[in-house]
């Protein structure tokens, strides 16, 4: 069975035994987070189902927003238009950045990864147009620590957001749950 349909049959299931308290408790959960905290973290599939809970965090509390090695690619890039967002639109006072231990794109490189695209068949051209931006992002992350800490400045001192925002820098451990704190906003 393709994965889709797995996906599709376990959701039929879920709504189909889904309590009706349930669905009144979602009456009140809201778009804006209830925490008014937004969550920076990685993709990686261990925090999924376990970093939240190891935080505290509940469903309607905080705005989550995940790419591969939580970093802060330029001043206008997709997670600052995220953050914009959450802060001016949805209620966000505090941004908490969680990097983890064991990151994979600690150890990726650009060569690596352009290796693996054209052995799937990426056109050479199609990598040449983005390859310097490429090796700035993908080469730029080694220490999981060190880019929770340039990853947090870039936030801080992004002109785009105001400096009443709070932003913290913590370390997820993936196999505990323990949080560590690097930057205390």
């Amino acid at each position: 069975m393709a994965l889709l349909d797995n996906i599709l049959e376990e959701n039929a299931k879920f709504v189909a035994a889904l309590p009706e308290s349930y669905l009144h408790r979602n009456d009140r959960v809201s778009k804006y987070p209830a925490k008014q905290l937004a969550i920076y973290t990685c993709m990686d599939t261990r925090l999924v189902d376990f970093l939240e809970p190891a935080m505290g965090i509940a469903r309607g509390e905080a705005k989550v927003i995940k790419a591969a090695g939580n970093m802060i690619t330029g001043p206008f890039d997709e997670v600052i238009r995220s953050l914009l967002v959450a802060v001016y639109e949805l209620g966000v006072t505090e941004i908490m950045v969680v990097g983890h231990e064991d990151c994979g794109m600690q150890h990726s490189t650009s060569e690596s990864l352009k290796q693996r695209m054209l052995a799937r068949g990426v056109k050479p051209e199609a990598i040449a147009e983005i390859e310097g931006e490429f090796a700035k992002w993908v080469d730029a992350f080694h220490h999981p620590r060190q880019n929770v800490e340039r990853t947090v400045a870039a936030i801080k001192n992004n002109p785009l957001l105001p400096q009443d925002v709070i932003v913290h820098g913590l370390l997820f451990c993936p196999d505990s749950g323990r949080l560590e704190v690097i930057v205390r906003g």
